[in-house]
């Protein structure tokens, strides 16, 4: 009986085969790819609708692209892009103000009463306006890092507590454009234009207008670049994780709303020069709120924190000035503002759940 010959061994076994690693392939359609490219680029989906909505006004009304038209926006947008800063941070870090308004007004009673009732020089009154701006944020952030108050309840109350603080500090008193004029130019000094002389027709802006834009360029780049920036979104993100990764979250949110109230208080000091007078019941103390969330929401900055650009925020703002705007010259109903701009936050909210599962 011949002998059986030996099994081949393991390693024989395996000559000619593949040495690749089990590799997972995914076929992304074209779907699939826009998904993961808005999830990279968040600022995308609000420019694309300020470019549509550009085209549709410009082709529905012959006066929308003068030179005129396209100032007044950026003039009418200019506190709301500021406040818009101030609620985009705070957004980032999963969180919400609802006192922005209220802060920014009462900062320019403050700096006007100040001057006014006090006789302190405009620009020291700036000065103290801006701190006390900064501190009432400030404040905000440590109900919200170390009491750990929902960021919604602890500015939902300090929003009350300013209003009311504002009104009886100011007494109702309203302080009249001339006299400021006169007195403390130096408060209404954003609404100086450039050029300060021009005749009709002729491109006029506000310096509000360019500090707006320089706020939100330094902004841009202090979140994309910095490590108080990446900070800031990992906060957002997963805080835990953050805390894991030695970042000091608490310091982080107190830092974030600090910032958000001096960004209300510059705006409160725009509103100066903007509406000429310092008036207590200025409508920014109720609706500032809901603006600068409306410009965050649908600049594409996500309700759930950890995603979103500054610069969408500014896309969102121009947006709703476009439409109000647009609106306004083809004779509509000015309600169709409300309606159309709660079509777009519902639109962007739906958009951000969809962009978020490409990140799962």
């Amino acid at each position: 009986m011949a002998d059986a010959k030996p099994a081949p061994g393991f390693e024989e076994g395996l000559k000619g085969a593949s040495e690749k690693l089990a590799e997972f392939r995914e076929d992304r359609g074209f779907l699939k790819r826009a998904q993961h490219w808005l999830h990279q680029t968040p600022s995308a989906v609000p420019m694309i609708v300020l470019v549509v909505a550009l085209i549709v006004f410009g082709l529905w009304s012959e006066n929308f692209f003068k030179v005129t038209t396209l100032s007044t926006i950026l003039q009418q947008i200019a506190i709301v892009g500021i406040l818009g800063c101030a609620q985009s941070i705070v957004v980032l870090t999963a969180g919400i103000d609802l006192s922005v308004g209220a802060i920014a007004v009462f900062s320019s009673v403050l700096m006007g009463q100040m001057s006014f009732r006090y006789g302190v020089p405009a620009e020291l009154s700036i000065a103290i306006g801006l701190c006390l701006g900064t501190a009432m944020g400030a404040v905000n952030g440590l109900l919200i890092a170390y009491m750990r108050l929902p960021p919604f309840i602890a500015t939902l109350g300090t929003w009350q507590i300013l209003l009311a603080s504002n009104f009886i500090f100011s007494a109702n008193e309203t302080i009249r454009s001339s006299d400021i004029s006169e007195q403390a130019p130096a408060l209404r000094y954003w609404g100086n234009t450039v050029p300060s002389e021009a005749p009709p027709g002729e491109l006029k802006v506000l310096y509000a207008v360019f500090l707006m834009i320089v706020l939100v360029a330094i902004m841009a780049y202090v979140l994309r670049s910095t490590a108080w920036g990446r900070h800031v979104y990992a906060v957002g993100d997963d805080p835990e994780a953050a805390a894991l990764a030695g970042v000091s979250t608490k310091k982080v949110l107190v830092s974030v709303y600090a910032l958000a109230g001096l960004f209300c208080a510059i705006a409160g000091w725009v509103m100066i020069g903007r509406f000429g007078s310092v008036s207590p019941t200025a409508s920014t103390g109720q609706l500032g709120n809901i603006q600068s969330i409306t410009a965050v929401v649908i600049g594409g900055i996500s309700l759930f924190g950890g995603r979103g650009s500054i610069v969408g925020m500014f896309f969102g703002a121009l947006i709703v000035g476009v439409f109000e705007m647009g609106l306004r010259l083809v004779g509509t109903d000015p309600q169709w503002t409300f309606f159309l701009i709660g079509v777009l936050i519902i639109f962007a909210v739906a958009v951000d759940q969809w962009i978020r599962k490409a990140s799962a």
